[in-house]
């Protein structure tokens, strides 16, 4: 038995060298053994150290490379918790040289095997983006932040950078059993683990955190096993709002009887002529345009221009800064959005957020809207399945971007999707033929097309979705540049 030493559990670099070296002297998966250095699990009685062989370090100099989607694939099932993810790695690296597009082969047993893992790494991941709560603390250097998590797989060095990008300005420390990550606003580090008494059990924001969770729990739409499923149980001991889940709950019936018997508000009557069920009514006299952002609010929510609020929960307007050099333009909110009245919070505002970080431009800096601010759909048995708008619709609704355009007045506009640039343009674009190029607009402002991000999360290919995420942020680096 061939033995390689790690220096930790997420040891990539020393398993990468080490695998490398049992291949090339033909140490079969059977005879090859990794453990990590002050583990629980040592070296047996007859296993041997690789420094012991001397034909792998004759070998070393040899040839041997590894697809790239491998290389990715062992780096994110690496972080994954299970004992045996090492030797399942070196199984495959073993099997590569005979077969050198058996990761492309998704139905074999080993293949799966390890994309299943890294599925749940990357969901560890995203939920760790999700639910880590920071507690405010003061030091000798004033105002820090401390959050305590506890994630089902080592992710907190590949998800450390999320919080970099999304908290610059803030300093914090992320606490865990396996490790420690510290922002001083200049500078990432990682330490290292933790117990949970080393984080503060609650500060003075609190309070008015669980007040404003309390206030977004929509009773009528509430789905416990949905709910459980996106909110693990496992992670309710370190939010600080899930005290008030069960509560919440059990008063979820008696709430949603007393929003179904209460009278709809009356629309605000400078409005009032958007309450027309005339789907061709006229633009609204001159008086009715709004003056600010919170006049778009109030008017979405009484728009009666086309039938798509009769389904929808609610009107859902952008967000973000009144001076934003950079407007995004959706196609409608999605469930999500729908459900809590903000634009792109769901999937495809993730895939957004994170790509827009890659890029270089900080999210609270762009105001994010959509072309039709109610929520099209179609019941599919207890789903609501996105149905895209119509052009009478879009048309409709335009008259709102316009309002958002002209209060904001930003010096770029991008359009993510065909519906968006329809809204803006007038016309149908080619998206795939126009993307990335300046289209000047009649308010001085550019407009830029591409793809919706919902678009990537559609692609089945894991290499067309990563080539297609490349050609989406250098869209968006294009983007940064015209803002300066």
């Amino acid at each position: 038995m061939a033995t390689a030493m790690l220096d930790g559990e997420t040891d990539f670099d020393g398993w990468r060298k080490s695998a490398r070296a049992f291949r090339l002297a033909g140490v079969e998966p059977a005879a090859a053994r990794f453990v990590v250095r002050g583990g629980q699990e040592q070296g047996g009685l007859f296993d041997e150290p690789t420094a012991a062989h001397p034909s792998l370090r004759a070998d070393e100099r040899q040839e041997f490379s590894v697809p790239k989607d491998f290389v990715d694939l062992a780096q994110n099932l690496i972080l994954h918790r299970s004992a045996d993810r090492f030797d399942l790695m070196y199984r495959l690296l073993w099997r590569l040289r005979d077969e050198p597009d058996l990761i492309k082969v998704i139905s074999d047993r080993d293949v799966a095997d390890a994309l299943e893992r890294v599925k749940n790494v990357s969901r560890a991941s995203h939920k760790m983006k999700a639910f880590v709560r920071f507690r405010q603390v003061h030091d000798d250097r004033g105002e820090a932040w401390v959050a305590w998590f506890e994630p089902p797989h080592r992710v907190l060095e590949k998800t450390a950078p999320f919080f970099q990008r999304r908290f610059t300005t803030m300093r914090w420390s992320i606490l865990t059993p396996d490790g420690s990550a510290f922002w001083d606003g200049e500078t990432l580090r990682f330490g290292p683990p933790a117990t949970r008494d080393m984080a503060p059990d609650e500060d003075e924001i609190e309070d008015f955190w669980k007040t404003y969770y309390a206030s977004t729990f929509n009773p009528a739409r509430l789905k416990v096993k949905t709910m459980q499923g996106e909110m693990a149980k496992s992670y309710w001991k370190n939010l600080p709002e899930a005290a008030l889940i069960p509560e919440l709950i059990a008063a979820s019936s008696v709430r949603t009887e007393t929003m179904v018997a209460a009278p709809a508000p009356e629309p605000n009557p400078r409005f009032a002529r958007l309450t027309a069920p005339d789907l061709h009514a006229a633009r609204p006299d001159a008086e009715a345009v709004p003056d600010n952002l919170a006049d778009v609010v109030d008017g979405v929510q009484a728009c009666r221009r086309c039938p798509l609020y009769r389904d929808a929960t609610q009107g859902v307007c952008g967000e973000g800064p009144t001076t934003a050099r950079l407007m995004i333009v959706g196609e409608q909110p999605g469930d999500q959005e729908d459900l809590a009245g903000r634009a792109f919070i769901g999937p495809a505002g993730q895939v957004l957020d994170a790509a827009l970080a890659e890029a270089g431009i900080d999210r609270s800096d762009v105001y994010v809207t959509n072309a039709v601010k109610h929520f099209k759909h179609e019941p599919r048995g207890k789903r609501r399945l996105h149905k895209t708008p119509n052009a009478g619709e879009v048309q409709a609704c335009r008259w709102w971007l316009d309002a958002e355009r002209r209060l904001i007045k930003p010096k770029v506009v991008l359009a993510l999707g065909a519906t968006a640039g329809s809204a803006l343009l007038g016309r149908k674009p080619a998206v795939m033929q126009e993307r990335g190029a300046p289209i000047p607009l009649e308010d001085g402002s550019t407009a830029v097309l591409t793809v919706h991000p919902s678009y990537l999360l559609r692609l089945p290919d894991e290499a067309a979705k990563a080539q297609a995420r490349r050609l989406f942020i250098d869209d968006l680096v294009a983007v940064r540049r015209r803002m300066d």
